[in-house]
């Protein structure tokens, strides 16, 4: 219902700004896509446009009152859900399209929930929720008349996570296969806004970690991590190809990576020995770009039953690769044993994968192993509202 609300906002916001939108933009403030001070975060082709969930931009603002987004013609058609937080409030989703698109500043979904107080600078966070339909061309951000932007300031930690669909915000069928808001209610995204961290999400439903053919995917992650695009690209007209990333705009980099994977090599019979070949060589790339980051490597936490048992993959063979790592001298390699993170109840019955609440009790049971280790969430956001 929320979605559906969303939809009619922002068609609503759209229809009856737009014209205004276009007559304004003489007295309006006009960002191009290319200015310096936009902070871009997750991945960005040239055009700019977004691929991966939880791509999207930061915008820190002296005196902001409204904001539209002109979108280019790679936007995903007929729209692309956007996760919206105004100075660290909670997101709520807005539904855009190629053109002008105005933002409402608080959730056009809750019209009794109170605006963020008001104070002299502001910070807007925008991202995409969907691991596919998820797609924005930025061609320009226009803020009223009078606004100033300003730098915005990373936060010092920086989480990077690597999976699959119980990573990137899937929901059941009934939803269409994506949670209420997307991976803004996953597990990662949940585990960085604790944290007051920057986070980016890998994760592709379907996708095997070996770089085979596997539902949909026609890469795996030891691929297709390494580029641009995520493995949604096979199947878009405007975009069939991939480019390679350049992990140099990640900024900052990352302070620590998480990796959650493995189901979907084990549903496409990849052998234990061969899975444990490939994540190795893959933990070996990694170390090319992150050479002294910590490295997280969790275990399943399963496939729960009603009955209350849990069916487990790959059993020991996590703990076999932290080993290796271990052995060759990589101390900064650590294992996350999720056994019994996960039970009937926090799973949709029709696909066993974390609901809602599930996705929040594995978030607080990873942020309570991190403090546990000496991992401590910022005491406040690095940008200042």
């Amino acid at each position: 219902m929320r979605v559906l609300a969303s939809i009619v906002s922002a068609c609503v916001f759209v229809l009856s700004h737009g014209l205004a939108a276009s007559s304004a933009s003489a007295t309006s403030v006009v960002i191009p896509s290319d200015h310096p001070l936009i902070y871009f975060n997750g991945r960005w082709d040239s055009s700019p446009g977004t691929w991966w969930a939880g791509s999207g931009f930061k915008l820190h603002v002296k005196g902001l009152s409204s904001l539209l987004l002109n979108l280019g013609p790679h936007t995903t058609a007929p729209l692309a859900s956007v996760g919206v937080s105004v100075d660290y409030a909670p997101f709520y989703t807005v539904n855009v399209s190629s053109g002008a698109n105005v933002i409402p500043l608080s959730d056009p979904a809750s019209p009794a929930q109170k605006a963020p107080a008001k104070s002299p600078t502001q910070v807007v966070r925008i991202n995409v929720e969907g691991w596919q339909n998820n797609r924005i061309n930025l061609e320009s951000i226009v803020l009223n008349k009078g606004a100033e932007l300003l730098p915005y300031s990373p936060s010092k930690l920086a989480l990077q996570f690597i999976g699959d669909s119980l990573s990137a915000g899937v929901g059941s069928g009934s939803q269409g296969q994506f949670l209420p808001e997307g991976v803004n209610q996953a597990w990662p995204f949940l585990t960085g806004e604790a944290f007051k961290a920057e986070h980016r999400v890998n994760a592709q439903p379907g996708a095997a970690l070996s770089d085979i053919v596997s539902y949909g995917n026609e890469h795996g992650l030891s691929y297709q991590y390494f580029k641009t695009e995520d493995t949604g690209y096979f199947y878009t007209i405007d975009h069939n190809f991939t480019t390679p990333w350049n992990f140099a705009r990640d900024h900052p980099p990352p302070t620590h990576i998480i990796i959650h994977i493995g189901a979907n090599d084990a549903s496409q019979n990849v052998t234990a020995d061969s899975f444990v070949e490939t994540y190795l060589t893959f933990l070996d790339r990694l170390r090319g770009l992150y050479p002294s980051q910590p490295v997280f490597v969790f275990t399943p936490w399963g496939w729960p039953n009603a009955d209350g048992t849990v069916s487990y993959y790959y059993q020991g063979q996590y703990e076999r690769i932290v080993r290796n790592r271990e052995s060759v001298g990589d101390h900064n390699t650590f294992l996350v044993n999720t056994t019994g993170w996960v039970t009937w109840e926090d799973v949709f019955p029709d696909n066993q994968h974390p609901n809602v609440a599930g996705h929040q009790k594995i978030a607080s049971l990873f942020e309570k192993w991190l403090v546990e280790r000496g991992l401590r969430p910022e005491p406040h956001w690095a940008t200042p509202v």
